[in-house]
């Protein structure tokens, strides 16, 4: 590729991610008036003697309790996980000077723009070297607008991370690309079916029964929790949100400071 089409196809990567960061504040800004309008309507329905129907206002039954159940399990931390409670995950470059990190949920569509237009050369610059590239993993989704999707990707993940770190790497690409990433409506990352149909298109995982059975018996489930509250921790107020030895890079700005790194 000429040297001015790589800088035309920066371009409209950031615009397209320009874009879907505006939509994602869009819907947030209706999600908090949605919040508003719903607790008013909460109140009148205690007041007019239906508690009933505000019990049934969110959550989503046995789905949620199982989730509830995960949080007492004994912690089981993938192979190749690194760091406290081993909730960190490490693509590459461990003894580089210069630490990436990168805070995505799996249901986000900003997210997964962001990797479509720019994962793969963040992952090649960790593969050479030039930094090392840490992922960390929430659940903003789930938490706003209901579902499970981001805390079970997380966990398939994880199961994903105990094979190898290539295989991570691989099918967290496969689950944000165009082909496999559903609309943020639908939860289609909460069905371990779909979870595994996806899986298939990565060798490592494709007829792993060892896979397959982490994936149904949500084995990691309680790693992915602790995963979630490390993000937590770490204030992230939007996905995706990129740092660079701990300073936040505006998305759009970061094909530049890659550059910087070496990485074209």
């Amino acid at each position: 590729m000429s040297k001015r089409n790589s800088q035309e196809a920066k371009r409209a990567a950031r615009e397209r991610l320009r874009i879907e960061r505006e939509k994602q504040a869009r819907k947030e800004k209706l999600r908090r008036q949605a919040i508003v309008g719903g607790s008013a309507v909460a109140l009148l329905a205690v007041a007019g003697g239906i508690g009933v129907a505000v019990a049934n206002m969110g959550g989503d039954g046995g789905s949620e309790k199982s989730w509830s159940a995960a949080a007492d399990k004994k912690l089981v931390k993938p192979a190749n996980a690194t760091g406290e409670n081993g909730t960190t995950v490490v693509l590459g470059g461990e003894n580089a000077k210069t630490t990436i990190d990168v805070y995505e949920d799996m249901r986000c569509p900003a997210c997964a723009s962001f990797e479509q237009a720019l994962g793969e050369t963040v992952k090649k610059g960790a593969k050479e070297g030039k930094y090392k590239l840490q992922v960390h993993l929430g659940a903003i989704i789930d938490g706003n607008f209901g579902g499970n999707g981001s805390k079970n990707a997380a966990s398939a993940l994880g199961a994903a991370l105990n094979v190898s770190t290539e295989a991570f790497s691989e099918y967290h690409s496969l689950l944000y690309s165009a082909k496999h990433h559903p609309p943020e409506a639908e939860d289609k990352f909460a069905d371990n079916d779909y979870l595994l149909k996806v899986a298939e298109d990565v060798d490592a995982l494709k007829n792993n029964e060892k896979f397959r059975q982490a994936v149904e018996k949500g084995t990691y489930d309680k790693w992915a929790l602790e995963m979630i509250e490390s993000f937590d921790k770490a204030e992230i107020k939007g996905t995706p949100t990129v740092r660079i030895d701990g300073k936040d890079v505006e998305v759009n700005k970061l094909p530049a400071e890659l550059e910087k790194l070496g990485v074209k």
